[in-house]
């Protein structure tokens, strides 16, 4: 990685003021009630590491850490930036909303580790390579074609494998040092891996393979039309087949991932479900075998409670508070950060004023989906805030900066300076178009807002607030009615942002974010 991004050591030294409920003596399904889709999983001795995808973001590929499989940290990305291409640059009309990369595949190997993934937006397969995968540098390797969903295997006998597709899988053998397929060995794998759930279905895909005693074992996510999300597993003696396919798991939902093993010898299987606007939200499955099959759930359910070490809190190694303070060493954001699209560099900072975040403008937009440098971190659920301090003296006729909730159908709250005259706003976009619904004028130069959202049953509803002092909050604008849309493909983010819609170089002074799990509604 580049010295982008700190280690997680420092991360935990920002202030995280969560409030607890009380601890259970075991974890508790979903184990992250938060955005980690496509996750794949692998075991190293007694560390556990997962990756997942995050897709326009930047740096992309999370990689995370874990003792007991509960507890889970970001560690590291497999990449800070994907490609320069105008859809990650936001430039001529164009973005990777919904694109960029998506589901990943983690394997180690001779004591190196490994992340393959794929882009529908520069149409190339990526294997990313480490020897140490919490501080890297890694090394990638891209060639044509993008294979979809693919899962990269490393066979006992040194061949290394990709199977990939929809409905019909296919198989190919990449050459010994990565650098693509091999000519001559891509073959259908599966004619319709669907098939154990149903032939009316218009998904088979997702693959995750696994070699467990001799055995191979291939998971893929189906949807049988009128149905649910549902897990089929395939197993073979030969990893050419003959493959015979079970339905291995039709419960909520839940579906796509894998196979984990404990070093006492538990079995799970690491899945996700869609959960409304928050996103798509991990669950573990206890895994029993019987006759040389996996066997997911308990009579065939997915259990609210698990045969694991209860969490430790929320999620705090996957969204943090952040003071932009920075000691000497540290590096410039924590992990938990994330930039909407590729971000200028040159407009960002948080050395130029010490304790701040700044945030400078360098090019005209017309709409916040089409401004760079907006810099994200998950929502999570059941309710979660985010809150944030602006010093926007410096703001520039035509400036809009504040805090986002971000999705297609997004929604603001923030200042506009505008003809001389600074105003706190509410802009809501769930119509599918931006509408300022309130507006209050400003005459201080710091401001406080503030984003609520509530997911609990699915309500699926945002709530935004501003302060003139930071202790007494005064509700604006309108409820945001949260929709979880395909075109961006994504649980909510909060976002820090500045863009301008007439003059460059105008900048706000972010003092501090601060997320929490309580709400006011």
């Amino acid at each position: 990685m580049k010295t982008l991004y700190f280690s997680l050591a420092a991360l935990f030294a920002t202030s995280i003021n969560f409030t607890v409920s009380a601890q259970v003596n075991s974890a508790r399904n979903p184990i992250i009630f938060a955005d980690v889709p496509d996750m794949s999983m692998i075991r190293v001795g007694d560390t556990y590491y997962m990756s997942s995808t995050t897709m326009h973001m930047s740096p992309g590929v999370p990689i995370m850490k874990s003792k007991d499989l509960i507890n889970w940290q970001i560690v590291n990305y497999a990449y800070d930036i994907l490609d320069n291409v105008d859809a990650f640059t936001l430039n001529n009309g164009k973005n990777a909303y919904g694109k960029g990369t998506w589901a990943s595949s983690i394997r180690y190997y001779n004591g190196a580790y490994y992340v393959s993934t794929f882009s529908q937006t520069t149409e190339k397969t990526y294997i990313y390579s480490t020897k140490d995968i919490e501080k890297g540098p890694w090394k990638e390797i891209s060639f044509n074609p993008s294979l979809h969903d693919n899962t990269l295997f490393f066979d006992d006998d040194g061949r290394i494998y990709m199977i990939y597709g929809n409905i019909k899988l296919r198989i190919v053998e990449l050459n010994a040092d990565l650098s693509g397929p091999m000519s001559g060995t891509d073959q259908v794998l599966i004619e319709n891996t669907s098939a154990p759930s149903g032939t009316d279905s218009g998904l088979g895909e997702g693959s995750q393979l696994f070699k467990v005693k001799g055995k191979y074992y291939l998971f893929n996510i189906t949807w049988p039309r009128g149905g649910m999300r549902t897990v089929v597993v395939h197993r073979a003696d030969k990893i050419t087949g003959q493959w015979e396919g079970k339905l291995a798991l039709q419960d909520k939902g839940i579906a796509q991932g894998g196979l984990i093993d404990t070093p006492d010898g538990k079995w799970f299987a690491y899945l996700f479900r869609d959960y409304g606007s928050v996103g798509r939200i991990p669950y573990l499955v206890p895994v029993k075998w019987e006759d040389g099959w996996p066997v997911l759930g308990i009579d065939g359910k997915v259990p609210d409670n698990l045969d694991l070490p209860a969490s430790k809190g929320l999620i705090p190694g996957i969204v943090a508070s952040d003071e932009f303070n920075r000691r000497k060493g540290e590096l410039a954001l924590p992990l938990v950060w994330q930039w909407n699209h590729n971000p200028d560099s040159n407009l960002w900072s948080v050395t130029k004023r010490k304790g701040y975040l700044r945030l400078t403008t360098g090019r005209i937009d017309t709409v916040f989906l089409s401004a760079r440098n907006t810099l994200t971190q998950r929502t999570f659920g059941p309710a979660c805030s985010g809150s944030t301090s602006i010093d926007i003296s410096n703001m520039k006729d035509g400036d809009f900066a504040g805090l986002a909730l971000l999705q297609r159908k997004y929604g603001l709250i923030g200042v506009r300076f505008n003809n001389g005259a600074k105003s706190i706003v509410m802009v809501n976009a769930q119509s599918g178009r931006p509408v300022e619904v309130q507006s209050v004028p400003l005459a201080q130069k710091t401001v406080y807002l503030k984003a609520e959202c509530d997911f609990n049953d699915r309500t699926d509803t945002g709530y935004f607030y501003y302060s003139l002092d930071g202790k007494s909050w005064t509700s604006i604008g309108s409820q945001l009615k949260m929709e979880y849309s395909m075109p961006h493909f994504m649980g909510y983010r909060f976002g820090l942002f500045n863009y301008s819609t007439k003059t460059q170089g105008g900048f706000v002074d972010f003092d501090w974010f601060h997320i929490g799990d309580q709400i006011t509604k």
